[in-house]
This record gives C-alpha cells, sequence and structure tokens, in this order.
C-alpha cells in the first residue's frame, strides 16, 4: 500500500487553454494562479488551485505529443490523477516490485516544480495514475 498525502491535483487535458480558462474562471469561479511551459511533456500547464488540490489544465504544444494523442483518441477531458506523496523513489520501488507497471521507473520534474512519476494505466484500471512529491515536503 501507498499512503498518499491527498490528491495533489487532477489534470484535464485541454485544446484551447484560453477558452478553458476563462470558462473556470467565469463559470466555476476559480481562478488561473499561473501559466507555464513543460518541453520535456510537452505541454503548456495552467494552474487553477481549488480548495487543497488544484485543477491542471493540460495543452499541447506538438501535435505528436502525449496529450495531444490523449485528445485525439478521447477527446478533450480528465487526463490524469496526482497523488501527493513522501519518498517518491521509494514509493516506485516498492511499487516496481509489487508488479505494478510504471511509466516512469524514477521521478522526473514536472510542472510547478514538482517531482512526478506515471503508473501506466493498463495497471490501474485504465486511469493515468500520477504520483508526485513537492520540494516543501
Amino acid at each position: 500500500m501507498i499512503p498518499t498525502k491527498r490528491v495533489d491535483h487532477i489534470g484535464i487535458a485541454v485544446k484551447d487553454l484560453a477558452t478553458v480558462i476563462e470558462f473556470y474562471e467565469k463559470v466555476i469561479g476559480i481562478k488561473c494562479t499561473s501559466i507555464e511551459e513543460v518541453p520535456d511533456q510537452k505541454v503548456k500547464v495552467a494552474f487553477l488551485p481549488c480548495g487543497d488540490s488544484e485543477i491542471e489544465l493540460l495543452e499541447s504544444t506538438d501535435p505528436e505529443g502525449p496529450v495531444a494523442k490523449f485528445i485525439e483518441k478521447n477527446g478533450e477531458g480528465v487526463q490524469h490523477i496526482a497523488f501527493r506523496v513522501e519518498d517518491l523513489p521509494g514509493k516506485l520501488a516498492e511499487l516496481e516490485a509489487a508488479g505494478v507497471r510504471l511509466i516512469d521507473k524514477k521521478p522526473r520534474r514536472g510542472a510547478g516544480g514538482a517531482d512526478i512519476a506515471f503508473l501506466h494505466p493498463k495497471g490501474t484500471h485504465g486511469v493515468l495514475l500520477e504520483l508526485c512529491q513537492r520540494d516543501s515536503e
């Protein structure tokens, strides 16, 4: 069992970041606090804090990127759920030893300065799960 601290964020794949930010701000009342580009993941990311978690809007910067492929296959929508953990490298080693299929066997730097790693949806009942550890922990 991998104890999680909380849901860190929900990643939503979108075609047009500006349009979706406007919707969340005007209709839902959640304000965008920052936007950044993550070149190695081929995305532009907008952060919208909501309580103890965030909504993370993901717009592909490359038609061959993972978010673009997700949208092509599934349309816009929830792309992943991220759980905050402590000792991310240790958790990944435990999961691998338990036979859980991993996309990332070691952490990489993600948006917002977090160390992240993804678990493969084929090993998580169809949901792309992200584990993340923030610098402040």
